[in-house]
C-alpha cells in the first residue's frame, strides 16, 4: 500500500497543511475502518485521505481523523489531486469525486487544484449569548466581537461555528479552552469553531480553525470551512459573487497558509490551493 504526506495550501515543503494521501487501485475495495482509523492515527495528521479510483474522470475518496471518519475534506483533497497530478496519474481538467458528502467537482490546472463545494448553506445564526459563551472559550469578550457580523452555524459539507472578531489582535490573542470548544462543538453538531476577522489590503480575511472534538486542537488550513466562511461573508456583502478571495490562515500556529476561494452559484463556493508532496513510503500490510 502507497502512502504519501502533502503539505496542502502552500508552495514550501513544511510549510502548509499535513495530509495523508493513501493511493488504492481501481476496482480495490476500502480497507477496513478500524485500519483506516488507526493509519490516521500513525500518521497523526489532522486527516488521511483514502482515494480510489472509479473511471478515468470518477475517484471516491473516504477521509479519517485520527479519532473518526469525516464527509469532506478540503485540505485533504486538494493534497490528494496534487499529489497525482505530480504522479502522472490525473492530468489537467475536471473530475467527478464521490464523497459521503455527496457529489464534488474538482479541477486541476497547471499547480492549482480546485474543489468546488456544494451546497454550502447558513444553518442559523447564533444569539447574542450564545456568541458570549464562544468568545469566552477562548478568553475574549464583547469587546472582540466583530460588529455587524454575528456568529453562525454554517454548513459546506461538514458544519462549523463561523465567529467573527474585530481584528487580527483578537484573532492572534484567542487562547483556546479545548474542553469547553469541545462541548460546544458537540452541542451545535459541528466539527468545530472557524474564527476569523475582516481582512486588509490584498488579504481578504485572516482566520483560525479549532476542532478539539475530532481530536485536531488547531489546523493551519482548512478548505470547506473557507468555503463556509466565503458563503456567509458573500450573504452579508462583504465578498462578492464571481471575485477571488486570498485567505490566510494558521498565523496563530506560526504556519501561515493561502487559500483562495470564489463563490459562484448561488451555494456552490471553489476552494483552490496548491500543495507540495514531501514524503512517500511503502506500508507493508
Amino acid at each position: 500500500m502507497r502512502v504519501f504526506v502533502a503539505d496542502v495550501f502552500t508552495t514550501t515543503m513544511f510549510g502548509g497543511n499535513q495530509a495523508g494521501v493513501v493511493l488504492l487501485d481501481e476496482g480495490e475495495a476500502f480497507p477496513e475502518e478500524a485500519f483506516m482509523r488507526a493509519l490516521a492515527g500513525e500518521l497523526k495528521h489532522s486527516e488521511t485521505a483514502y482515494v480510489r479510483r472509479e473511471g478515468d474522470k470518477r475517484l471516491q475518496i473516504r477521509y479519517f481523523t485520527p479519532v473518526d471518519e469525516v464527509d469532506l475534506c478540503g485540505h485533504a483533497t486538494i493534497g490528494a489531486f496534487s499529489l497525482m497530478h505530480k504522479l502522472g496519474l490525473v492530468g489537467e481538467g475536471e473530475y467527478e469525486l464521490a464523497t459521503a458528502a455527496g457529489e464534488q467537482r474538482v479541477l486541476v490546472e497547471n499547480d492549482m487544484v480546485y474543489l468546488a463545494v456544494s451546497p454550502v448553506r447558513i444553518l442559523r445564526e447564533l444569539t447574542d449569548a450564545e456568541t458570549t459563551e464562544l468568545l469566552s472559550a477562548y478568553g475574549l469578550d464583547n469587546d472582540d466581537r466583530c460588529p455587524g457580523l454575528p456568529a453562525a452555524l454554517v454548513s459546506a459539507g461538514l458544519t462549523d461555528i463561523q465567529l467573527p472578531v474585530r481584528n487580527r489582535a483578537a484573532l492572534l490573542s484567542a487562547v483556546q479552552d479545548e474542553q469547553a470548544v469541545a462541548e460546544l462543538s458537540r452541542r451545535y453538531d459541528a466539527v468545530g469553531v472557524h474564527m476569523f476577522c475582516p481582512g486588509e489590503g490584498d488579504v481578504s480575511a485572516w482566520c483560525s480553525n479549532f476542532a478539539p472534538l475530532w481530536g485536531i486542537p488547531e489546523e493551519c488550513a482548512t478548505g470547506t470551512a473557507n468555503a463556509g466562511l466565503t458563503h456567509y461573508l458573500v450573504s452579508k456583502g462583504v465578498f462578492s459573487p464571481g471575485e477571488e478571495n486570498r485567505i490566510l490562515q494558521g498565523e496563530h500556529m506560526q504556519c501561515c497558509c493561502e487559500i483562495r476561494t470564489r463563490a459562484e452559484e448561488e451555494n456552490s463556493v471553489v476552494v483552490g490551493g496548491s500543495a507540495v508532496m514531501t514524503m512517500e513510503c511503502l506500508l507493508r500490510i
